[in-house]
């Protein structure tokens, strides 16, 4: 028997409409996946040679927990440069993705009855991985009308003396909202009539926003908190690592203590030649990123203005990441759910990813993260699909 702690939790429906797109093509379907958050960009070379150079100099043993010194120290450059937050490689721990980073803070923090407060539509292992730890779920139900943010009045009404961690992802997955920094501040000063609630700020796709400025994190919009909030991010989306299992994440120093001491039981140190890989991508050359950036720009654009074209679908623009949030509510008298849609397209082709699967409704989620033809292919079989 399954333990009551799995009984809670579900599939990760992302992976599960891609699996289901594989099995499909081994069969000798035609499929086109879109439903998969993994940027088609070949890794760095530099990151690739240090790799090499690591497995060469027999760098295969354990290493510290919570990760290489030098790996810390590159992530504390990371955060400063990147994100503006000043923090010391101390209070910096590397895990195997940020996924582990996120479940193992909630795991060292969480008991029975305590609440986390999750806006929605959510990236899909927020709810689950609360849920895992035996704590309740609070939906923050946000929509297109307000850019896909949570209000400060929304957060006061929310939070109760059980609330323990607000779940904020900016830019986030799967509507590409990003919070900018007057909006972190409001939210900050609810907070800080609540000390009893941390909050998670997941900003691994910091790296790609498109809208004008420098990237506003609550870290530093509202550094009096600093003791409150656990910053994760990553080189996976940034750096086209996703194989390599690299996260990072920064906070107090008894968070990252006690997140190190479940790590130590769970997998132990993240592999010894990802690590070596990156701390290449956090030091070396940044300057790709913009090119990068441009074309997933450019991307962006043509699937809002395709999709847009499609009587029935609407689609607004996101401001980061590399995901579209598209709503088909005018459909759903045709179809049933957004399920029975996505079934649909992908029978016609198409992998997507169902809007309920994030908490939302009556739509589905596009990963532009593919290329221009299969971009336009996949566009083309939609409008055919729904005509």
């Amino acid at each position: 028997m399954i333990s009551d702690s799995l009984a809670r939790i579900a599939p990760s429906r992302t992976t599960a409409i891609t699996d289901r797109a594989i099995e499909l093509r081994a069969a000798g379907a035609d499929i086109i996946s879109l439903s998969v958050g993994e940027p088609d960009f070949a890794t760095p070379p530099h990151v690739i040679a240090a790799a090499k150079a690591a497995l060469d100099a027999g760098d295969t043993k354990y290493t510290a927990v919570p990760g290489t010194q030098r790996l810390r120290e590159a992530a504390a450059l990371h955060f400063r440069r990147d994100l503006g937050i000043e923090v010391p490689p101390s209070q910096v721990i590397v895990s195997a993705g940020g996924k582990q980073a996120i479940f193992h803070a909630l795991l060292a923090t969480l008991n029975p009855g305590d609440e986390v407060l999750v806006p929605s539509p959510w990236w899909v292992s927020y709810p689950e991985i609360v849920r895992f730890a035996g704590a309740e779920v609070v939906d923050l139900p946000t929509n297109a009308a307000g850019g896909f943010r949570i209000t400060a009045a929304q957060l006061e009404a929310a939070i109760t003396p059980r609330s323990r961690w607000l779940l904020l992802n900016s830019p986030g997955n799967p509507t590409g909202a990003t919070y900018p920094a007057e909006e972190l501040r409001s939210l900050g000063e609810v907070l800080r009539r609540h000390p009893q609630v941390m909050v998670l700020s997941d900003d691994i796709y910091a790296p790609l926003r498109y809208t004008p400025g420098s990237h506003a994190t609550l870290a530093v919009e509202c550094p009096d908190l600093a003791e409150r909030i656990l910053t994760v991010s990553g080189v996976s989306k940034s750096h086209a690592m996703t194989g390599f299992r690299i996260g990072v994440a920064a906070g107090p120093l008894w968070l990252i203590q006690a997140m190190a001491r479940l790590q130590s039981h769970s997998s132990g140190n993240p592999a010894s030649i990802s690590q070596a890989a990156a701390v290449a991508a956090f030091e070396g050359p940044q300057d790709f990123l913009a090119d990068w950036r441009e074309r997933f720009r450019a991307r962006r654009d043509m699937v809002v203005a395709a999709i847009n074209a499609v009587p029935g679908l609407a689609c607004p623009v996101p401001d980061g990441a590399f995901y579209c949030m598209v709503d088909a509510a005018p459909l759903m008298a045709r179809f049933g759910d957004d399920e029975a849609l996505c079934l649909h397209l992908l029978e016609q082709g198409v992998a997507v990813v169902a809007a309920s699967a994030f908490g939302g409704r009556d739509g589905f989620r596009i990963s532009f993260a593919a290329d221009d033809a299969k971009l336009a292919e996949a566009t083309r079989r939609i409008a055919k699909a729904l005509a």
